[in-house]
């Protein structure tokens, strides 16, 4: 079967030596096909200055990860200036894609297929915000087109003809950061000079451990606590401001947006809203829409505010002139990207404080190890208060262990013993009190009543839980219901509860307090997670991440089975065990005002002793000597490798590591591999077997080895090898 030459995009020339279809016997003369002026062919003008286009093209291929020049037809000279969106022909697809710079050449020796269209004229890829994305795609291994996708909204064509408006607001007035003046940072040891720095155009980079807020039901918002991380923040916005510079903080989730704001009004600074003069800040927040998400956007893109604050994608916002930025709590789980290359906002924060020279303020009531890493390499500061303002600011806590309850007799073998509840009805007389519970759900893990071996589902073999309405057991992972169920070791049907959820326990306390208001709060309950609640007493029974906001704050804070959340294998088990006690104990008054905090159980000595003490930055200290000395991050950096075992071992083979670089595994792995890693049989071949491979370097070594492994996966996509491998840097966990 003959075959026809690929096309040259030009017309074919009777007599130039090219292939001619001969004419059949009484038909006319072929048509002569040409293509149409702007698209191709000789009636596309170029540009007259600099007609050569590089374009980022939106394909996630690792060995795509490039510029691809393209011609500027003189009919789009204008409008395709750096940053704006564009189609283009690549390959068989018009496919999405941003100008970033135009040239006078190409390095290309063939003829280059013109721009499709403009798709707006709105510059939305800042040059420093493509510096940044190229950084963060070398830092975790990934590609361009992957980050921009989480940089660069969505395109809202109604949002962007709107009519701009003027900022007519004045900012409060500036606050003194003499020697002799005293602000809420003045508890912190290098929180003032911490401003002054910021205030002068420097670039400080700080490492801070919040205290407890001082709650007062006075004011005319006593959801916002005085001294407390959010006023804090909004001095420091205010400082970067008044010094002539952009903020930006990021936030976990939409309650601490919520939160944020709500002091940002109270200080007088306007957010910004549709239909109205511009205000002082906008929200970068998903839950907003995309008309009002893509409409702040906007206005940090044009100039015309300089503030903002947002969850993990506020992290690329086009702040101009960035003065400061801000992760806050940045050990809140929320702020890892659960997309591809998986970035975390407090890494992505400090690239680009390194690319712009902008200051870096990494706070939690808690503390990382990776912000310890920070802090003992030198990179950064530490801004924390002495010990005594820590003991006057802290709630007291009390640990009731197993010996501590010694002396309660029958009643301490209780989950919720009798001092457990003698300390909620105490807490009750003077108004709310909160209830942590690590797990949601009523009986969320059951057992065997005869022999306790766990009660597994049939089909996925998922943990079972019993329901609150007293319904059949049903599987927690896919939902389906055991009514009939039977122990697979002693044919057993009786079932017995393992672990109480946060409805079962909310249910015993209504009727150990009858009268009592009980609300639950937390993902799956009928009520959701709860934002606010009054200063009135109330039981509050919340999951960890969801406790809500109490007027003038909790007058005591229980927090229950420890063991739970302090024992597991995990790297990361004693830092979110303390992480979730210290943000819960956190919303409860100060000693002076009455404020408490009980927690019962057997957990980890280790982490009850630094809950008691109230030294997250001791804990955080202990965890980075362990790993340096095990050779564990974030003493190094890692890079996991997941797949069918062929595909792994031939991406080992040619991986070129740098020096003092080492390899554990592969090793086979069960279940589902490492974030976003798919195991379906397609992928994982017929045998199903998963794999799991840990490249480890220096900490100095990081970025090369990123650049390795990206190098590694470009050569298997050119190859279009077999088989399945993902790649992620800085996995939370190694097993």
């Amino acid at each position: 079967m003959p075959t026809e030459r690929p096309s040259t995009g030009e017309d074919e020339v009777p007599g130039a030596g090219g292939p001619e279809q001969p004419t059949l016997p009484g038909l006319a003369p072929p048509r002569k096909r040409t293509r149409k002026a702007g698209i191709g062919g000789d009636a596309l003008v170029p540009a007259e200055s600099l007609p050569v286009a590089q374009v980022v093209v939106d394909v996630p291929a690792a060995h795509l990860d490039r510029t691809f020049d393209y011609l500027v037809p003189a009919t789009m000279d204008a409008g395709a200036q750096p940053g704006v969106r564009v189609k283009v022909r690549f390959g068989a697809q018009d496919l999405d894609g941003f100008v970033v710079s135009r040239s006078d050449t190409s390095g290309h020796d063939g003829r280059l297929s013109p721009l499709r269209r403009v798709v707006s004229t709105e510059q939305v890829l800042s040059p420093e915000v493509l510096a940044l994305c190229r950084a963060v795609a070398n830092h975790y291994a990934g590609s361009l087109a992957d980050v921009l996708r989480l940089a660069v909204p969505p395109r809202h064509a109604r949002t962007e003809v709107e009519p701009h408006l003027a900022t007519d607001v004045s900012l409060p007035p500036a606050r003194d950061l003499s020697a002799t003046a005293r602000t809420p940072w003045a508890a912190y040891a290098g929180g003032e000079a911490f401003l002054r720095h910021l205030a002068e155009g420097g670039a400080p980079r700080a490492v801070w451990t919040a205290l407890p807020g001082r709650w007062s039901a006075e004011g005319a918002d006593p959801s916002v606590a005085r001294e407390g991380w959010e006023e804090l923040l909004v001095e420091a916005v205010l400082v970067a401001r008044h010094a002539g510079r952009g903020a930006l903080v990021v936030l976990p989730d939409k309650r601490d947006v919520d939160r944020l704001s709500r002091a940002l009004d109270a200080a007088g600074l306007v957010q910004d809203a549709p239909g109205h003069a511009r205000g002082h800040y906008v929200r970068l927040l998903a839950d907003d829409g995309a008309a009002q998400r893509y409409r702040s956007f906007l206005a940090l893109s044009r100039g015309e505010v300089s503030v903002a604050i947002g969850t993990r994608a506020a992290a690329f916002a086009p702040v101009r002139d960035l003065g400061l930025a801000v992760c806050w709590d940045d050990l809140d789980q929320s702020h890892a990207e659960a997309r591809a290359p998986y970035p975390h906002t407090r890494e992505v924060l400090a690239l680009r404080s390194e690319l712009t020279g902008c200051a870096l303020l990494v706070g939690s009531t808690s503390r990382s190890v990776e912000a310890q890493a920070l802090l003992s390499s030198g990179w950064a500061r530490e801004v924390a208060a002495p010990r005594e303002v820590v003991r006057a600011r802290a709630p007291r806590v009390r640990a009731m262990t197993s010996a501590e309850l010694a002396a309660e007799g029958p009643g301490a073998a209780a989950r919720i013993p009798s001092a457990a509840w003698r300390f909620v009805r105490d807490g009750l007389a003077h108004g709310p009190v909160l209830v942590q519970v690590p797990r949601r759900g009523y009986i969320p893990v059951v057992a065997c009543q005869q022999c306790r071996e766990p009660a597994r589902c049939a089909q996925c073999h998922g943990p079972l839980g019993l329901p609150a309405d007293g319904g059949a057991p049903q599987c927690t992972w896919c939902g389906r219901l055991a009514a009939a169920w039977r122990c697979s070791e002693c044919d057993g049907t009786a079932l017995r509860s393992v672990q109480v959820g946060s409805q079962r326990t909310a249910e015993e306390l209504g009727r150990a307090f009858p009268g009592v208001t009980v609300k639950v709060s937390g993902a799956g309950t009928a009520s959701g997670v709860i934002d606010l609640v009054t200063s009135a007493p109330a039981l509050v029974v919340s999951t960890p991440g969801a406790e809500p906001v109490a007027a003038g704050g909790y007058a005591a804070c229980l927090l229950l089975d420890a063991a739970v959340l302090t024992f597991g294998t995990g790297l990361r088990v004693r830092q979110d065990a303390l992480h979730r006690w210290t943000s819960a104990a956190s919303l409860t008054r100060e000693p002076a005002a009455g404020g408490r905090v009980m927690v019962v159980g057997d957990g980890d000595p280790v982490v009850s002793g630094a809950l008691v003490r109230w030294d997250p930055a001791g804990l955080a200290s202990r965890d980075l000597d362990e790993r340096t000395d095990l050779g564990l991050p974030p003493a190094l950096r890692v890079g996991a490798l997941t797949g069918t075992r062929p595909a792994v071992e031939a991406m080992l083979a040619r991986l070129s590591l740098p020096d003092g670089g080492g390899v554990l595994g592969p090793m086979t792995v069960s279940g589902a591999g490492g974030q976003g890693t798919s195991t379906s049989p397609a992928l994982l071949g017929d045998d199903g077997e998963l794999v799991r491979a840990i490249v480890r370097v220096p900490r100095g070594q990081g970025r090369a080895l990123a650049l390795a492994l990206k190098e590694a996966v470009a050569v298997r996509g050119a190859r279009r090898e077999t088989g399945h491998v993902h790649v992620q840097m800085d996995v939370a966990e190694l097993v």
